[in-house]
């Protein structure tokens, strides 16, 4: 009978503790090798996010970096979960890929989904308690990072808040 340490350690060891251990530590790579701040995370996967305006239109922008690939051509769903509130936003684009990092075993998705005005003001991280992400197969659940940094999620220039019609705007 052959004696091998692998399989003594393996056989010792919580295998969901590792998996679990392994993920964290994943996700914790990713936040540290990419610039900006992560709006939110689920187990293998890190959701950067921002409001963008285009020819009046609307988008809340996300790059989705880790595990998660996705080849479709069927779109996506991106159901925001609020604390009083629900919005199911649907992809701009119905073409959808994933890119391959180098270096790594992380994919690198790119996903603007169409918002309406009046919703743009419920999205923040006081506000937002998860958001589910469904393309093809996959359904992924991302939790929000806690804190208060929204600088890559800003509504400024895309709601009017506390603008005064009758006040001229001054050129800075």
């Amino acid at each position: 009978m052959k004696f091998s340490i692998k399989k003594l350690r393996a056989a010792f060891s919580d295998t969901k503790t590792n998996e679990a251990l392994e993920a964290d530590t994943y996700t914790e790579d990713i936040i540290n090798d990419v610039e900006g701040a992560p709006f939110a995370l689920s187990e293998t996967n890190v959701l950067y996010a921002g409001l963008s305006e285009l020819a009046g239109y609307h988008y809340f922008k996300t790059i989705i970096i880790g595990t998660f690939q996705l080849k479709t051509f069927k779109g996506a769903t991106l159901i925001v979960n609020g604390t009083d509130f629900k919005l199911e936003l649907k992809s701009d684009m119905e073409e959808l890929e994933s890119e391959s990092t180098n270096g790594s075993n992380r994919h690198l998705t790119r996903i603007d989904f169409e918002i309406d005005k009046d919703a743009i003001s419920k999205i923040s991280r006081t506000t937002v308690e998860n958001m589910e992400l469904i393309a093809k197969k996959n359904h992924i659940l991302f939790s929000i990072i806690e804190g208060g940094y929204d600088e890559g999620l800003t509504t400024e220039g895309l709601i009017d808040e506390g603008l005064d019609k009758d006040t001229p705007v001054e050129d800075a």
